[in-house]
Protein backbone atom coordinates (compact mmCIF):
# COMPACT_ATOMS: atom_id res chain seq x y z
CA UNK A 1 0.00 0.00 0.00
CA UNK A 2 1.27 3.55 -1.14
CA UNK A 3 2.36 5.97 1.91
CA UNK A 4 -0.50 8.32 0.63
CA UNK A 5 -3.33 5.25 0.33
CA UNK A 6 -2.26 4.93 4.35
CA UNK A 7 -2.32 8.62 5.52
CA UNK A 8 -5.38 9.23 3.71
CA UNK A 9 -6.69 6.01 5.98
CA UNK A 10 -5.46 7.39 8.84
CA UNK A 11 -6.54 10.90 8.40
CA UNK A 12 -10.63 9.14 7.16
CA UNK A 13 -10.38 7.46 10.68
CA UNK A 14 -9.57 10.44 12.60
CA UNK A 15 -12.15 12.11 11.13
CA UNK A 16 -14.47 9.36 12.02
CA UNK A 17 -13.57 9.30 15.34
CA UNK A 18 -13.99 13.28 15.83
CA UNK A 19 -17.63 12.99 14.52
CA UNK A 20 -18.54 10.19 16.64
CA UNK A 21 -17.47 11.86 19.69
CA UNK A 22 -19.17 14.99 18.62
CA UNK A 23 -22.03 13.12 17.67
CA UNK A 24 -22.26 11.60 20.89
CA UNK A 25 -21.41 14.90 22.86
CA UNK A 26 -24.62 16.09 21.18
CA UNK A 27 -26.41 13.36 21.52
CA UNK A 28 -26.15 13.69 25.34
CA UNK A 29 -26.40 16.98 25.71
CA UNK A 30 -29.83 17.02 24.22
CA UNK A 31 -30.52 14.29 26.19
CA UNK A 32 -29.97 16.10 29.37
CA UNK A 33 -31.86 19.12 28.07
CA UNK A 34 -34.58 16.60 27.06
CA UNK A 35 -34.95 15.03 30.68
CA UNK A 36 -35.02 18.58 32.05
CA UNK A 37 -37.44 20.32 30.21
CA UNK A 38 -39.77 17.16 30.68
CA UNK A 39 -39.44 17.44 34.43
CA UNK A 40 -40.41 20.96 34.39
CA UNK A 41 -43.12 20.69 32.33
CA UNK A 42 -44.09 16.91 31.96
CA UNK A 43 -44.95 15.31 28.70
CA UNK A 44 -42.05 14.62 25.42
CA UNK A 45 -40.97 17.78 24.26
CA UNK A 46 -40.98 17.83 19.98
CA UNK A 47 -38.10 19.29 18.51
CA UNK A 48 -36.50 19.48 14.81
CA UNK A 49 -33.87 19.80 13.08
CA UNK A 50 -33.15 23.75 10.72
CA UNK A 51 -33.27 23.32 7.06
CA UNK A 52 -30.25 24.52 5.11
CA UNK A 53 -31.18 27.97 4.16
CA UNK A 54 -32.37 28.32 7.54
CA UNK A 55 -28.84 27.66 9.46
CA UNK A 56 -27.78 31.16 8.26
CA UNK A 57 -30.75 33.66 9.24
CA UNK A 58 -29.78 32.97 13.48
CA UNK A 59 -26.14 33.83 13.06
CA UNK A 60 -26.83 37.22 10.64
CA UNK A 61 -29.89 38.65 12.91
CA UNK A 62 -29.73 41.49 14.44
CA UNK A 63 -31.33 44.87 15.33
CA UNK A 64 -29.91 46.52 11.84
CA UNK A 65 -30.40 43.37 9.67
CA UNK A 66 -33.66 41.62 10.84
CA UNK A 67 -33.94 38.96 8.38
CA UNK A 68 -37.84 39.48 9.04
CA UNK A 69 -40.30 39.26 5.64
CA UNK A 70 -43.78 40.91 5.54
CA UNK A 71 -46.67 38.97 3.94
CA UNK A 72 -50.18 41.17 4.09
CA UNK A 73 -53.66 40.68 3.13
CA UNK A 74 -56.23 43.78 2.81
CA UNK A 75 -59.98 43.11 3.24
CA UNK A 76 -63.13 44.41 1.99
CA UNK A 77 -63.74 45.33 5.51
CA UNK A 78 -61.83 46.72 9.00
CA UNK A 79 -60.05 44.24 10.81
CA UNK A 80 -61.61 43.20 14.73
CA UNK A 81 -58.75 42.61 16.54
CA UNK A 82 -60.52 40.31 18.79
CA UNK A 83 -61.58 38.03 16.67
CA UNK A 84 -57.90 37.86 14.52
CA UNK A 85 -56.46 37.14 18.16
CA UNK A 86 -59.11 33.75 17.90
CA UNK A 87 -58.22 32.99 14.80
CA UNK A 88 -54.42 33.13 15.43
CA UNK A 89 -54.96 31.08 18.66
CA UNK A 90 -57.12 28.29 16.81
CA UNK A 91 -55.05 28.19 13.79
CA UNK A 92 -51.20 28.15 15.71
CA UNK A 93 -51.50 24.87 17.39
CA UNK A 94 -52.20 22.90 13.61
CA UNK A 95 -49.08 24.67 11.95
CA UNK A 96 -46.11 22.37 13.59
CA UNK A 97 -44.23 24.93 11.51
CA UNK A 98 -44.58 27.96 13.16
CA UNK A 99 -45.05 26.41 16.88
CA UNK A 100 -41.52 26.57 17.83
CA UNK A 101 -38.95 28.27 19.57
CA UNK A 102 -35.20 28.64 18.53
CA UNK A 103 -32.51 26.77 20.87
CA UNK A 104 -28.60 27.22 20.69
CA UNK A 105 -26.96 24.02 20.89
CA UNK A 106 -23.45 22.64 21.03
CA UNK A 107 -22.81 22.36 17.27
CA UNK A 108 -26.25 23.75 15.74
CA UNK A 109 -29.38 25.65 16.31
CA UNK A 110 -32.58 23.68 16.47
CA UNK A 111 -35.84 24.38 16.79
CA UNK A 112 -38.33 23.30 19.76
CA UNK A 113 -41.85 22.60 20.14
CA UNK A 114 -43.39 26.28 21.78
CA UNK A 115 -46.45 25.94 23.33
CA UNK A 116 -47.01 29.20 24.60
CA UNK A 117 -49.96 30.72 24.02
CA UNK A 118 -50.22 32.62 20.62
CA UNK A 119 -48.37 35.85 20.32
CA UNK A 120 -50.70 38.51 21.00
CA UNK A 121 -51.82 40.43 18.10
CA UNK A 122 -51.53 44.03 18.01
CA UNK A 123 -52.80 46.72 15.92
CA UNK A 124 -49.63 47.86 13.87
CA UNK A 125 -48.20 51.26 15.59
CA UNK A 126 -44.53 50.99 14.25
CA UNK A 127 -42.07 50.12 10.91
CA UNK A 128 -42.90 47.17 9.08
CA UNK A 129 -39.96 44.05 9.24
CA UNK A 130 -38.42 44.88 12.45
CA UNK A 131 -36.71 42.46 14.14
CA UNK A 132 -38.55 40.04 15.96
CA UNK A 133 -37.11 39.31 20.16
CA UNK A 134 -38.33 36.26 20.78
CA UNK A 135 -37.86 36.59 24.57
CA UNK A 136 -40.53 39.80 24.40
CA UNK A 137 -42.94 37.51 21.75
CA UNK A 138 -43.88 34.72 23.81
CA UNK A 139 -40.54 32.63 22.17
CA UNK A 140 -42.26 32.78 18.72
CA UNK A 141 -40.56 33.86 15.52
CA UNK A 142 -43.74 35.58 13.66
CA UNK A 143 -46.02 38.54 14.60
CA UNK A 144 -49.21 39.14 13.42
CA UNK A 145 -50.45 43.10 13.46
CA UNK A 146 -53.23 45.05 11.51
CA UNK A 147 -54.63 48.35 10.30
CA UNK A 148 -57.47 49.21 9.07
CA UNK A 149 -58.37 46.61 6.40
CA UNK A 150 -55.11 44.99 6.40
CA UNK A 151 -53.78 41.84 8.38
CA UNK A 152 -49.90 41.85 8.23
CA UNK A 153 -47.96 38.85 9.36
CA UNK A 154 -43.86 39.44 9.43
CA UNK A 155 -41.75 36.12 9.40
CA UNK A 156 -38.37 35.47 10.49
CA UNK A 157 -36.61 33.58 7.49
CA UNK A 158 -35.32 31.23 9.58
CA UNK A 159 -39.27 29.78 9.78
CA UNK A 160 -39.70 29.09 6.37
CA UNK A 161 -39.62 31.55 2.67
CA UNK A 162 -42.92 33.20 1.50
CA UNK A 163 -44.56 30.22 0.04
CA UNK A 164 -44.11 28.88 3.63
CA UNK A 165 -45.69 31.95 5.02
CA UNK A 166 -48.40 32.57 2.26
CA UNK A 167 -49.37 28.96 3.59
CA UNK A 168 -49.82 30.16 7.05
CA UNK A 169 -51.20 33.67 6.25
CA UNK A 170 -54.00 32.30 4.15
CA UNK A 171 -55.25 29.41 6.32
CA UNK A 172 -54.94 32.38 9.02
CA UNK A 173 -57.43 34.83 7.03
CA UNK A 174 -59.75 31.85 6.40
CA UNK A 175 -60.44 31.20 10.15
CA UNK A 176 -60.54 35.00 10.93
CA UNK A 177 -63.79 35.74 8.06
CA UNK A 178 -65.24 32.44 9.26
CA UNK A 179 -65.07 33.73 12.82
CA UNK A 180 -66.31 37.32 11.69
CA UNK A 181 -69.12 35.83 9.34
CA UNK A 182 -70.60 32.49 10.88
CA UNK A 183 -72.60 32.11 7.84
CA UNK A 184 -69.08 30.75 6.18
CA UNK A 185 -68.43 28.78 9.31
CA UNK A 186 -71.60 27.33 8.88
CA UNK A 187 -70.83 26.38 5.42
CA UNK A 188 -67.26 25.26 5.18
CA UNK A 189 -66.63 24.33 8.70
CA UNK A 190 -63.18 24.52 10.25
CA UNK A 191 -61.00 22.16 8.07
CA UNK A 192 -57.67 23.01 6.59
CA UNK A 193 -58.48 24.04 2.86
CA UNK A 194 -57.52 20.95 0.57
CA UNK A 195 -54.38 23.17 -0.82
CA UNK A 196 -52.65 24.09 2.98
CA UNK A 197 -49.57 22.06 3.27
CA UNK A 198 -48.26 20.95 6.88
CA UNK A 199 -45.20 19.30 5.34
CA UNK A 200 -42.15 19.78 7.28
CA UNK A 201 -39.86 17.58 4.86
CA UNK A 202 -36.12 18.95 4.60
CA UNK A 203 -36.38 19.47 0.67
CA UNK A 204 -32.84 20.26 0.35
CA UNK A 205 -31.28 17.12 2.01
CA UNK A 206 -33.63 14.98 -0.19
CA UNK A 207 -32.73 16.41 -3.42
CA UNK A 208 -29.60 17.67 -2.80
CA UNK A 209 -26.33 15.99 -5.21
CA UNK A 210 -23.29 15.07 -3.40
CA UNK A 211 -19.84 16.88 -5.07
CA UNK A 212 -21.16 19.98 -7.13
CA UNK A 213 -18.99 22.64 -7.25
CA UNK A 214 -19.73 26.34 -5.88
CA UNK A 215 -22.49 27.58 -8.42
CA UNK A 216 -22.93 31.32 -7.13
CA UNK A 217 -20.69 34.52 -8.08
CA UNK A 218 -19.34 36.22 -5.08
CA UNK A 219 -17.34 39.20 -6.77
CA UNK A 220 -18.58 42.68 -5.66
CA UNK A 221 -21.17 44.17 -7.64
CA UNK A 222 -22.39 47.77 -7.94
CA UNK A 223 -23.74 49.20 -4.41
CA UNK A 224 -26.44 51.89 -4.23
CA UNK A 225 -25.51 54.34 -1.44
CA UNK A 226 -27.23 57.77 -0.46
CA UNK A 227 -28.30 59.27 2.38
CA UNK A 228 -30.50 56.96 4.98
CA UNK A 229 -33.85 57.66 6.50
CA UNK A 230 -33.54 57.72 10.31
CA UNK A 231 -32.61 54.93 12.53
CA UNK A 232 -35.16 52.50 12.59
CA UNK A 233 -37.36 53.84 9.77
CA UNK A 234 -38.18 51.70 7.11
CA UNK A 235 -39.88 53.18 3.32
CA UNK A 236 -42.07 51.33 1.58
CA UNK A 237 -43.94 52.27 -2.17
CA UNK A 238 -46.01 50.04 -3.99
CA UNK A 239 -47.11 50.13 -7.31
CA UNK A 240 -50.41 48.64 -8.80
CA UNK A 241 -50.88 47.44 -12.51
CA UNK A 242 -53.36 45.31 -14.31
CA UNK A 243 -52.10 42.09 -15.49
CA UNK A 244 -53.49 42.07 -18.88
CA UNK A 245 -51.67 45.04 -20.11
CA UNK A 246 -48.74 43.92 -18.15
CA UNK A 247 -48.99 40.24 -20.31
CA UNK A 248 -49.11 42.62 -23.49
CA UNK A 249 -46.12 45.07 -23.14
CA UNK A 250 -44.17 41.60 -22.32
CA UNK A 251 -45.24 39.88 -25.18
CA UNK A 252 -43.62 42.73 -27.42
CA UNK A 253 -40.14 42.53 -25.58
CA UNK A 254 -40.73 38.93 -25.77
CA UNK A 255 -39.83 37.95 -22.38
CA UNK A 256 -41.77 36.91 -18.91
CA UNK A 257 -43.25 39.13 -16.32
CA UNK A 258 -40.64 38.20 -14.23
CA UNK A 259 -37.51 38.84 -16.42
CA UNK A 260 -39.30 42.80 -17.92
CA UNK A 261 -39.77 43.93 -13.96
CA UNK A 262 -36.22 43.16 -12.81
CA UNK A 263 -35.06 44.63 -16.32
CA UNK A 264 -37.02 47.84 -15.11
CA UNK A 265 -35.17 47.69 -11.90
CA UNK A 266 -31.64 47.24 -13.08
CA UNK A 267 -32.60 49.90 -16.13
CA UNK A 268 -33.55 52.16 -13.24
CA UNK A 269 -29.97 51.91 -11.40
CA UNK A 270 -28.12 52.15 -14.78
CA UNK A 271 -30.35 55.73 -15.63
CA UNK A 272 -31.09 57.46 -12.53
CA UNK A 273 -27.92 55.63 -10.42
CA UNK A 274 -25.24 54.93 -12.82
CA UNK A 275 -26.64 57.94 -15.38
CA UNK A 276 -26.08 55.65 -18.25
CA UNK A 277 -22.47 55.61 -18.03
CA UNK A 278 -20.39 52.13 -17.16
CA UNK A 279 -19.28 51.42 -13.23
CA UNK A 280 -15.93 49.21 -12.51
CA UNK A 281 -18.93 46.73 -11.04
CA UNK A 282 -21.71 45.03 -12.84
CA UNK A 283 -25.74 45.74 -11.81
CA UNK A 284 -26.51 42.50 -10.16
CA UNK A 285 -29.68 41.37 -9.33
CA UNK A 286 -30.58 38.49 -6.94
CA UNK A 287 -33.74 36.53 -7.87
CA UNK A 288 -34.41 34.22 -5.67
CA UNK A 289 -36.46 31.12 -6.87
CA UNK A 290 -38.98 28.90 -5.60
CA UNK A 291 -37.72 24.92 -5.34
CA UNK A 292 -40.67 23.69 -5.04
CA UNK A 293 -42.40 22.90 -8.86
CA UNK A 294 -38.66 21.56 -10.44
CA UNK A 295 -38.46 19.14 -7.42
CA UNK A 296 -42.19 18.07 -6.53
CA UNK A 297 -41.86 19.22 -3.38
CA UNK A 298 -44.94 20.77 -1.27
CA UNK A 299 -42.74 21.48 2.10
CA UNK A 300 -43.43 24.47 4.87
CA UNK A 301 -39.60 24.39 5.35
CA UNK A 302 -37.32 26.86 3.36
CA UNK A 303 -36.95 25.85 -0.27
CA UNK A 304 -35.39 27.95 -2.53
CA UNK A 305 -32.41 29.30 -4.13
CA UNK A 306 -30.95 32.38 -5.48
CA UNK A 307 -29.78 33.67 -9.04
CA UNK A 308 -28.37 36.66 -10.28
CA UNK A 309 -29.57 38.22 -12.95
CA UNK A 310 -26.61 40.23 -14.32
CA UNK A 311 -25.90 43.13 -16.34
CA UNK A 312 -22.54 44.74 -16.97
CA UNK A 313 -22.31 47.67 -19.02
CA UNK A 314 -19.08 48.11 -21.09
CA UNK A 315 -17.51 51.47 -21.99
CA UNK A 316 -17.07 50.32 -25.67
CA UNK A 317 -20.50 49.40 -26.17
CA UNK A 318 -22.13 53.58 -25.15
CA UNK A 319 -25.32 53.92 -24.06
CA UNK A 320 -27.52 50.86 -23.86
CA UNK A 321 -31.48 51.32 -24.96
CA UNK A 322 -34.30 49.32 -22.49
CA UNK A 323 -34.82 46.92 -25.24
CA UNK A 324 -31.27 45.45 -24.66
CA UNK A 325 -31.02 45.49 -21.41
CA UNK A 326 -34.07 43.53 -20.99
CA UNK A 327 -32.54 41.25 -23.60
CA UNK A 328 -29.64 40.87 -21.26
CA UNK A 329 -31.43 40.74 -18.42
CA UNK A 330 -33.95 37.77 -19.94
CA UNK A 331 -31.06 35.97 -20.84
CA UNK A 332 -29.20 35.99 -17.90
CA UNK A 333 -32.06 34.41 -15.70
CA UNK A 334 -33.16 31.80 -18.65
CA UNK A 335 -29.62 30.80 -18.76
CA UNK A 336 -29.92 30.01 -14.90
CA UNK A 337 -33.63 28.79 -13.75
CA UNK A 338 -33.44 25.46 -14.82
CA UNK A 339 -33.27 22.13 -12.58
CA UNK A 340 -29.90 21.45 -13.24
CA UNK A 341 -28.34 24.52 -12.71
CA UNK A 342 -30.75 25.36 -8.98
CA UNK A 343 -29.81 21.66 -7.98
CA UNK A 344 -25.81 22.79 -8.38
CA UNK A 345 -26.56 26.03 -6.09
CA UNK A 346 -28.44 24.17 -3.05
CA UNK A 347 -25.93 20.94 -3.39
CA UNK A 348 -23.06 23.09 -3.05
CA UNK A 349 -24.09 24.23 0.43
CA UNK A 350 -25.65 20.84 1.26
CA UNK A 351 -22.46 19.35 0.65
CA UNK A 352 -20.69 21.72 2.70
CA UNK A 353 -23.13 21.42 5.74
CA UNK A 354 -22.77 17.32 5.62
CA UNK A 355 -19.32 17.22 5.73
CA UNK A 356 -17.55 15.23 8.71
CA UNK A 357 -15.44 17.93 9.29
CA UNK A 358 -17.54 20.90 9.42
CA UNK A 359 -20.34 18.94 11.39
CA UNK A 360 -18.40 18.11 14.46
CA UNK A 361 -16.91 22.10 14.59
CA UNK A 362 -18.61 23.49 17.39
CA UNK A 363 -21.41 26.18 16.31
CA UNK A 364 -19.34 29.86 17.76
CA UNK A 365 -16.52 28.51 15.16
CA UNK A 366 -19.25 28.12 12.25
CA UNK A 367 -20.88 31.30 13.21
CA UNK A 368 -17.77 33.30 12.09
CA UNK A 369 -17.31 31.11 8.78
CA UNK A 370 -21.43 31.38 7.53
CA UNK A 371 -20.84 35.66 8.69
CA UNK A 372 -17.90 35.66 6.42
CA UNK A 373 -19.49 33.53 3.39
CA UNK A 374 -22.84 35.29 3.91
CA UNK A 375 -20.87 38.48 3.74
CA UNK A 376 -19.10 37.76 0.51
CA UNK A 377 -22.65 36.87 -1.16
CA UNK A 378 -24.37 40.02 -0.11
CA UNK A 379 -22.01 42.50 -1.50
CA UNK A 380 -22.61 40.05 -4.77
CA UNK A 381 -25.85 41.65 -5.73
CA UNK A 382 -26.60 44.87 -5.90
CA UNK A 383 -30.35 44.37 -4.72
CA UNK A 384 -33.23 41.67 -4.74
CA UNK A 385 -36.06 41.46 -6.40
CA UNK A 386 -38.04 38.26 -5.34
CA UNK A 387 -41.48 36.79 -7.20
CA UNK A 388 -44.20 35.36 -4.62
CA UNK A 389 -46.32 34.73 -7.39
CA UNK A 390 -50.35 34.64 -8.13
CA UNK A 391 -52.03 34.46 -4.72
CA UNK A 392 -55.86 32.53 -5.29
CA UNK A 393 -58.21 31.66 -2.39
CA UNK A 394 -61.22 29.83 -2.32
CA UNK A 395 -64.74 31.44 -4.17
CA UNK A 396 -66.38 31.51 -0.67
CA UNK A 397 -63.62 33.94 0.30
CA UNK A 398 -63.21 36.09 -2.71
CA UNK A 399 -65.63 38.62 -1.89
CA UNK A 400 -63.44 39.58 1.28
CA UNK A 401 -60.16 39.77 -0.26
CA UNK A 402 -58.96 43.19 -2.07
CA UNK A 403 -55.35 42.12 -2.34
CA UNK A 404 -52.27 40.76 -1.33
CA UNK A 405 -48.48 41.94 -0.98
CA UNK A 406 -45.42 41.29 0.28
CA UNK A 407 -41.79 43.29 1.07
CA UNK A 408 -38.61 42.57 2.70
CA UNK A 409 -36.11 43.71 5.10
CA UNK A 410 -32.79 45.44 4.31
CA UNK A 411 -29.47 43.45 3.99
CA UNK A 412 -26.26 44.02 3.99
CA UNK A 413 -24.83 45.75 1.14
CA UNK A 414 -28.76 46.09 0.19
CA UNK A 415 -30.54 49.18 0.98
CA UNK A 416 -33.47 48.84 -1.52
CA UNK A 417 -35.34 45.58 -2.46
CA UNK A 418 -38.71 44.64 -4.18
CA UNK A 419 -41.04 42.43 -4.45
CA UNK A 420 -43.76 41.20 -6.96
CA UNK A 421 -46.75 39.40 -5.71
CA UNK A 422 -50.22 39.43 -7.54
CA UNK A 423 -53.54 38.84 -7.01
CA UNK A 424 -56.56 38.66 -9.40
CA UNK A 425 -56.34 40.68 -12.27
CA UNK A 426 -53.98 43.15 -10.54
CA UNK A 427 -49.97 42.73 -9.94
CA UNK A 428 -48.42 45.10 -7.23
CA UNK A 429 -44.36 45.51 -7.11
CA UNK A 430 -43.21 46.70 -3.52
CA UNK A 431 -40.32 48.60 -2.80
CA UNK A 432 -38.61 48.63 0.60
CA UNK A 433 -35.68 50.92 0.97
CA UNK A 434 -33.76 52.95 4.27
CA UNK A 435 -32.68 54.88 1.93
CA UNK A 436 -34.07 58.97 1.92
CA UNK A 437 -34.32 59.40 -1.91
CA UNK A 438 -36.78 57.73 -4.12
CA UNK A 439 -35.00 57.77 -7.53
CA UNK A 440 -34.64 54.14 -8.27
CA UNK A 441 -38.70 54.15 -7.36
CA UNK A 442 -39.18 56.85 -9.73
CA UNK A 443 -37.16 55.38 -12.59
CA UNK A 444 -38.75 52.52 -12.37
CA UNK A 445 -42.27 52.97 -12.22
CA UNK A 446 -41.51 56.11 -15.23
CA UNK A 447 -40.23 52.96 -17.38
CA UNK A 448 -43.41 50.99 -16.75
CA UNK A 449 -45.65 53.67 -17.41
CA UNK A 450 -43.14 54.49 -20.86
CA UNK A 451 -44.15 51.21 -21.83
CA UNK A 452 -48.08 51.92 -21.70
CA UNK A 453 -48.52 50.76 -18.33
CA UNK A 454 -51.18 52.66 -15.92
CA UNK A 455 -49.65 52.06 -12.49
CA UNK A 456 -51.41 53.36 -9.44
CA UNK A 457 -48.54 54.09 -6.48
CA UNK A 458 -49.17 54.01 -2.68
CA UNK A 459 -46.75 54.69 -0.04
CA UNK A 460 -46.26 54.13 4.06
CA UNK A 461 -45.65 58.38 4.01
CA UNK A 462 -42.37 58.04 4.85
CA UNK A 463 -40.82 60.27 2.42
CA UNK A 464 -43.15 62.97 3.05
CA UNK A 465 -41.81 63.85 6.76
Amino acid sequence: MKKEEKEAKKIKKIEEKAIRQAEKQEYQEEKKRKRREEKEKGGDIRWDKLDNTAHLFPVIAGEAMSNVYRISVTLTEEVQQEQLQKALNIVLPKFAGFNLRLRQGVFWYYFEENGKPAPKVKEENDYPCQYIVQNKNRSYMFRVTYFGCRINLEVFHVLTDGMGGINFLKELTYQYLRQVHPELQEKLGDALNSDTSLNREDSFLQNYKKSHAKGYKTQKAYLLKGEKLRAGEFGVMHGYMKIPALKEVCRRYGVSINEYLVAAFAWSVYTECMHGMPAERPIRVAVPVNLRPYFGSVTTKNFFTVVSAEFDPKAEHGEYTFEEVVSIISESLKSQIHKEHLEELFSYNVSNEKHLIARAVPLFLKNIAMRYVYTSAALANTTTVTNIGNITVPEEYRPYVKMFYAYLAMSKGQYIKGTICSYGDTLVFSFSSILRETYVQRGFFRRLSSDGLEIEIESNGVYYD
